[in-house]
């Protein structure tokens, strides 16, 4: 398969060689290490605890964090190569689950303490331990502010009482970075605390089961009683729903090339098979409207590529780029639908099939239009900065 991009200057504009390096690397896991199992993992709805440690020897998962934690300072696009790399084994759900660390942690790496550090990031990105984020809850979604899961102080210690639920690597995750409210309504109660498994009263749910994401393991979690101490608490008492908006900036930016990533794989095969597979006599790509079908899904996968990578690099140089990552989200998730719904159509039943990539990319980028913020709360966050 390509890169994905039309000219060699497209690429340059935001890859260089040290990327190119980092990039062949993770494609090399990809090819010996996943790839050859997906269609198991995928039946089995998960993938072996062991890839996470893989992926931490090899450096992949502390690309973009600070030496001091054991990661290696990057730049956004070593990000972004990661993710289109990982997305090549054409798994939406383990591309997500083995990187559930990168919406788990930031907040404990910008503002936790040096203790905090060492329990909770280091061995993550080393792969011994696995994190995960609990914002999500069974009585609401997008709406942060209006959680339930409660917090209330008992000494040294928080007494957690609520439930999440849709937490991406949910099942075996040894440690959650959870929003608990632990003040009065409204987002000015919000706190961040990490509640680790083992914790007496911490339980999950058995595996949900998904339309999509099959290799994602994601569970409802319970707190009944939990006693967490207040050393766990990410920053200052009821100031987690900021610490929560950072986060998402740089989810979806990773949430929009998975998007992109699923849209040029979907036309990659679709092309491909066009090229292969005769009807009436003559091959697919024979057919005019076969060949504009073909046109349409390329310029959208390819407006919505460069319009994001677009934004990451000006979130890569500092700038505030909430309403456009939000945008890059929106057309890239639209893309992608179409895309990969077009990819089925070229494939007629063959796409369809089970073990099919274009049915699992299909079936796996619906979610990306709900996770992150879905695409009405996105719209709604772009009208506000636009007409404020």
């Amino acid at each position: 398969m390509s890169d994905g991009f039309s000219t060699k200057t497209d690429y340059q504009r935001y890859f260089t060689k040290a990327h190119d390096m980092f990039r062949k690397s993770v494609r090399e896991l990809v090819k010996k290490e996943i790839t050859p199992h997906i269609e198991e993992w995928e039946e089995a709805g998960t993938f072996p605890r062991e890839l996470y440690e893989q992926a931490g020897e090899a450096g992949f998962l502390g690309v973009g964090y600070p030496e001091d934690v054991g990661g290696t300072p990057a730049d956004v696009f070593f990000g972004v190569a990661l993710t289109e790399e990982l997305m090549r084994s054409t798994s939406g759900g383990l591309a997500a689950s083995l990187g559930s660390l990168n919406i788990a942690i930031p907040p404990i790496v910008r503002h936790g303490t040096p203790e905090q550090k060492a329990r909770f990031v280091a061995p993550v990105l080393a792969g011994k331990r696995i994190a995960a984020l609990g914002i999500t809850e069974p009585s609401g979604g997008s709406d942060v502010a209006g959680l339930q899961t409660t917090a209330v102080s008992d000494g040294n210690h928080y007494i957690v009482n609520g439930s999440k639920t849709f937490i991406t690597s949910g099942i075996r995750a040894d440690q959650l970075t959870a929003a608990v409210r632990t003040g009065g309504p409204g987002h000015g109660g919000i706190s961040l605390l990490v509640i680790e498994r083992d914790t007496p009263g911490y339980s999950t749910s058995p595996p949900l089961k998904k339309t999509g994401w099959w290799a994602s393991d994601t569970a409802e979690i319970y707190f009944d009683n939990c006693r967490v101490p207040k050393a766990n608490l990410i920053g200052e008492e009821n100031k987690g729903f900021y610490l929560i908006m950072e986060n998402f900036q740089a989810e979806r930016l990773a949430l929009a090339v998975m998007a992109n990533s699923s849209s040029d794989i979907a036309l990659e095969l679709a092309v491909d098979y066009a090229k292969k597979r005769s009807a009436f006599g003559k091959p697919l790509k024979g057919f005019q409207v076969m060949r504009h079908k073909l046109v349409e899904m390329a310029t959208l996968a390819e407006v919505s590529r460069e319009f994001t990578y677009r934004v990451a690099a000006k979130i890569d140089a500092g700038e505030n780029q909430v309403k456009e990552i939000s945008m890059a989200k929106n057309f890239a998730c639209q893309a992608a639908e179409k895309v990969t719904y077009e990819a089925m159509q070229v494939f007629g039943g063959h796409g369809y099939m089970r073990g099919n990539p274009v049915d699992r990319l299909w079936r796996d980028v619906r979610l990306l239009a709900i996770g992150g913020g879905t695409t009405e709360i996105m719209r709604e966050i772009i009208s506000r900065l636009m007409i404020s």
